[in-house]
């Protein structure tokens, strides 16, 4: 054998995992099935508020509305089958949140600093990974491990060195987070290494 040998390695821009697919911003007007659906309220050029869960579209006279609920409500109204208030938003201020395709993930380097947005519809937030943030606990995150995305969870710790020498971070499904705060009930926690933690 005379030539080189091919880099395995060669694709990769590093030895860390592909980052999780990003959380892309649609309209509500253009998605037809809302109900359990995170969703964005809010107006362009005022603001826009988050951690809501949406219900199916209902029409009155020729209006269209949206059901939206906070997301802990949300959580609680399906665990334990209740009936929660649920106000109508139009659906023209409404925005669905979806999972977007792995195109362009990691081929342009983050940006640090200022990050200037437009007002006219909520911001695309690129995934950040965990060992970049300043805090965690509370926030949601997504546990890579290989093509496999985990989402829907909480952290619940800051970074910590863990039991055999990884910095980790403790997460919960969101379920277990939400039924912390309205049971008292303690959730039962998974130990993360953060190479494996994004920031949704």
């Amino acid at each position: 054998m005379t030539g080189p040998l091919p880099d395995p390695f060669a694709d990769q821009p590093d030895w860390a995992p592909l980052p999780p697919r990003p959380v892309e911003i649609v309209p509500a007007t253009g998605r037809v099935e809302l109900r359990g659906r995170r969703v964005l309220v809010g107006l362009p050029g005022l603001g826009w508020r988050g951690d809501l869960r949406a219900d199916e579209q209902v029409v009155q006279g020729s209006r269209t509305y949206v059901p939206v609920i906070a997301e802990h409500e949300w959580y609680r109204a399906e665990s334990e089958q209740v009936e929660v208030f649920a106000p109508l938003v139009p659906v023209e201020r409404v925005w669905v949140e979806t999972v977007g395709d792995r195109k362009g993930i990691g081929a342009a380097p983050r940006e640090s600093g200022i990050r200037l947005v437009s007002l006219d519809a909520p911001a695309h937030r690129v995934p950040t990974p965990v060992f970049e943030a300043d805090a965690v606990a509370g926030r949601r995150v997504v546990h890579v491990v290989g093509p496999t995305e985990h989402r829907d969870l909480r952290a619940v710790t800051e970074t910590y060195s863990g039991a055999e020498g990884d910095i980790c971070v403790r997460v919960t499904s969101e379920l277990e987070w939400y039924r912390w705060a309205w049971r008292g009930q303690a959730p039962t926690t998974l130990e993360v290494p953060v190479h494996l933690l994004w920031i949704e």
